[in-house]
């Protein structure tokens, strides 16, 4: 039986990059050694590494604007550390917005670097919408946001208009929807949503926001120090590398960010509007703040759970119970979930309707 796969990350990739990656794993291209094997410097992987930071600029429309692309290591949960490390002032100051789990780690490790402003939080809803109308002080040395908050189902539609430099975790929805991204001075984004399997952390940086610390940064958490060695001050993880370069080629060769976009709603679409009509169901984020990656949403009986949690399973889906934080199932549509998986949790919920 097919399967459908829900999970909220590591998650989906597209299936020829399964086919690609496995082959590599065999034999890579055709040189009797294995993607796992191969020297990091070798010429093979080299080409890997400047593809794959080329793609980034240009399926971003990047190219050309100051900004360099590292592959590093250590998830969004080491730039959380790393951004203020890199970008505030000894003695400065930060701005963030809370709008998660992953927006509060990211405030943590901050305020061991000096002040951090919280400028607006939906913690006291449980994190169910997307704050409005907050103001970031002008003296702040970067203002930080989590653009899509895969726990309780948001995204941020509208980024501020500010002269401080922005900094966003993109972990669970870059390369899913068209954004003017030369507004951000650094973006960030774990690979195990929408680029590739876990092992590998994306980062766009505009090189001119380095350097104005004054603080003396450890190498390994240097961001110059990576541009310098272009990825490779340490070895990086070849394989995780590779498999990010076989999604961008895939998302270049089907038209795209705008291309995958419009999928991407037509499946948003599609669940948002079940759970609107079905009377068992229920929303759980705002509808003005959904993320069309992450749905959440609940059954309005908790009596009917056994039997929908049976018919889901049995129609081949994996991944969609919620997290504890939440509770109810949280549905991650992610670049490479077909159209045809989000119809078959469609349908299993008109049957659990049918059968109430």
């Amino acid at each position: 039986m097919k399967k459908h796969n829900y999970s909220a990350g590591p998650c989906i990739l597209p299936q020829e990059v399964f086919e690609k990656a496995s082959q590599a794993i065999l034999n890579f291209n055709n040189s009797g050694l294995s993607i796992l094997e191969i020297s990091h410097r070798s010429k093979d992987f080299v080409a890997v590494m400047e593809e794959a930071r080329s793609l980034v600029l240009e399926l971003l429309n990047l190219e050309g604007k100051g900004y360099q692309v590292l592959f590093l290591q250590g998830g969004a949960s080491l730039e959380f550390l790393r951004v203020p490390y890199n970008l505030m002032k000894a003695e400065g100051k930060a701005a963030y917005l809370d709008t998660g789990t992953w927006a509060n780690g990211a405030i943590k490790e901050a305020k061991s670097f000096g002040e951090t402003v919280i400028v607006g939080s939906s913690k006291e809803e449980n994190y169910n919408h997307i704050p409005k109308e907050y103001q970031i002080p002008s003296d702040a040395n970067y203002f930080h946001c989590t653009s899509n908050n895969t726990i309780f189902g948001t995204q941020i539609k509208n980024f501020p208009k500010t002269n401080v430099p922005i900094v966003c975790d993109m972990s669970s929805d870059i390369f899913s929807r068209s954004l003017d991204f030369s507004k951000f001075d650094l973006i960030y984004a774990g690979a195990q949503k929408n680029i590739g399997p876990a092992g590998t952390t994306l980062i766009i940086v505009k090189e001119e926001i380095l350097g104005k610390t004054n603080r003396n940064i450890p190498n390994i958490l240097n961001y110059q120090q990576h541009i310098t060695k272009e990825s490779m001050y340490n070895t990086p993880p070849v394989f995780a590398v590779y498999t990010s370069l076989l999604t961008l080629q895939w998302l270049k060769k089907i038209g795209g960010i705008s291309a995958i976009e419009k999928i991407n709603e037509t499946k948003a679409n599609i669940l948002y509007s079940e759970i609107d009509r079905n009377p068992l169901f229920t929303g759980v984020a705002s509808k003005e703040d959904r993320s069309i990656m992450n749905a959440t949403f609940v059954l309005k009986n908790p009596e009917h759970q056994e039997l929908f949690d049976t018919m889901w399973k049995e129609a081949g889906i994996s991944g969609i119970n919620g997290h504890r934080s939440v509770g109810g199932y949280r549905a991650s549509m992610y670049n490479a979930l077909p159209i045809e998986s989000v119809q078959v949790l469609v349908n299993v919920m008109k049957e659990l309707e049918n059968k109430i």
